[in-house]
């Protein structure tokens, strides 16, 4: 029984964020009340997270109307949902080996129709826009629930303080979450659902400083930059609206009354106003001079200007520019480079992106024991050069590990200093390798030479060694 079930069993009505807050102090579970000693904190203390508001304006004016962050969101959502799921068992406390069962089919098949990919995607647009995604499972398949339209409930945490008096009083500490609301519509549209932090993958990349658990867009910060980028943009636009030319002041005689100049603009901006009219000789009434006041692309050096504003959108990104093809990224490197680009942008983006999704999402999944959820990249095409690093990494540890058994120690020993990057693990077997033999030793003489213990004295002699016994070199053993 989720917590929905449980408020719904009684009589109240939640219509707002602190009807959930009371209904969770008033609900009862397995015969247990929890109404009397909550009630206060809430009315004191307890809160909501709730995402920024600017979520859809940064879905209409830079995802969907921003050629930049378009491109860069583009590539994080290909890279990222380019890998799938697998369980992973833990040996000895590590991370041991990737398996698949059925309950992971979940993730396989998210909804009708969907893929891993397609789950992926929409986690990832979500986190770049809202810097939150939120997803539960209903009915057998993976919901989104929109990011602008989920409160995250807090409660205060109580930490107990003595008085001058030695009193002890409870008071705040930290907060706890202890729940999801969500609004359907929006806030304030109708019933909430209330959800436990168990029902709901919270997918957050980038941590919020001014909240607790509600994560950032990497956009908010570049609002400067992308206002510039957009006003180069108008700027190209407008230059070419008015003629492709710079600006221009035409003076005319003083005689000229305002009235013959008004009608002198008119005819003027029909006849050469517009991208359309652009190159056409200018032919001026009597009296009339013009100036060139403004100036073209090449004197404002337009390319540099708007690459530098590329390449600081693409840093924030966590994107190499040379990836989506910026201009500055192509001229300060070469497709040569660009598998090192690569490398940069898994190593440092997309991995770290991977893990904290596998870990919000094993949040809903019913995980097997002793595992967890993680990624798989065997088959993810642009990380075929790590696989090659990768491979020549495990060549040179099983040529270490190869060494090692052959110096004596262990092949338990050996794997385990070598995985753990640790030497102290290796344990000797007390056997060496022959070069490390004096001349003419070989096994029979080095168990000939250890003292032997007594024997019955069958031979008359004491069990002592035979009286004419040869050292071994006297006898033909060299």
């Amino acid at each position: 029984m989720n917590l929905l079930q449980r408020l719904r069993q009684g009589s109240r009505s939640i219509v707002s964020v602190e009807d959930y807050l009371a209904a969770v102090n008033s609900f009862t579970y397995q015969g247990n009340g929890y109404a009397p000693a909550m009630t206060q904190s809430w009315g004191a203390g307890a809160s909501v997270e709730q995402v920024r508001t600017e979520f859809a304006a940064y879905a209409q004016s830079l995802y969907g109307n921003n050629s930049v962050v378009f491109s860069l969101m583009a590539v994080r959502q290909l890279a990222f949902s380019a890998v799938r799921f697998q369980w992973q068992r833990y040996q000895k406390g590590r991370p041991g080996e990737l398996f698949s069962d059925p309950k992971i089919r979940m993730l396989e098949v998210p909804w009708a129709g969907g893929t891993t990919g397609d789950l992926l995607a929409k986690m990832i647009a979500d986190a770049d826009l809202a810097g939150n995604s939120y997803w539960t499972i209903v009915d057998n398949e993976m919901v989104r629930l929109r990011p602008d339209w989920v409160d995250i409930c807090l409660m205060p945490r109580g930490a107990s303080v003595p008085d001058a008096n030695g009193t002890f009083s409870t008071r705040a500490l930290g907060m706890k979450k202890v729940g999801y609301v969500y609004w359907e519509g929006g806030r304030g549209n109708g019933d909430p659902v209330p959800l436990l932090p168990e029902d709901v993958c919270h997918f957050a990349p980038l941590t919020d400083p001014l909240a607790t658990y509600r994560g950032m867009s990497w956009l908010t910060p570049l609002l400067r930059e992308l206002a510039a980028d957009q006003a180069i943009t108008e700027y190209q636009n407008s230059f070419f609206a008015h003629g492709a030319t710079p600006n221009m002041v035409i003076k005319h005689d003083p005689a000229v009354t305002p009235e013959d100049a008004k009608r002198f603009k008119m005819v003027f901006d029909a006849e050469y106003g517009g991208s359309h009219n652009a190159g056409k000789t200018l032919h001026l009434g009597g009296g009339a001079d013009i100036q060139v006041v403004g100036a073209d692309f090449k004197a404002l050096d337009m390319k540099a200007v708007r690459g530098h504003g590329e390449v600081r959108i693409a840093a924030a990104a966590g994107v190499p520019p040379i990836i989506p093809g910026f201009v500055e990224g192509l001229n300060s490197a070469t497709y040569s480079n660009y598998g090192q680009a690569l490398r940069r942008f898994s190593g440092l983006t997309m991995h770290p992106l991977w893990q904290s999704a596998a870990g919000s999402l094993q949040q809903i999944m019913d995980t097997p024991a002793g595992c967890r959820l993680w990624y798989d990249t065997r088959d993810v095409e642009f990380l075929r050069d790590d696989s090659h690093d990768l491979a020549e990494v495990q060549q040179t540890q099983a040529a270490t590990i190869s060494s090692h058994i052959s110096a004596g120690f262990t092949p338990e020993s050996a794997v385990a200093a070598v995985r753990d990057d640790d030497l102290s693990l290796l344990r000797h077997t007390g056997l060496v390798s022959v070069q490390l033999w004096t001349p003419g030793q070989t096994e029979e003489t080095d168990s000939e030479e250890k003292p032997k213990p007594d024997d019955d004295d069958d031979a008359g002699n004491g069990g002592g060694a035979e009286p004419d016994a040869l050292p071994p070199q006297e006898q033909g053993v060299y």
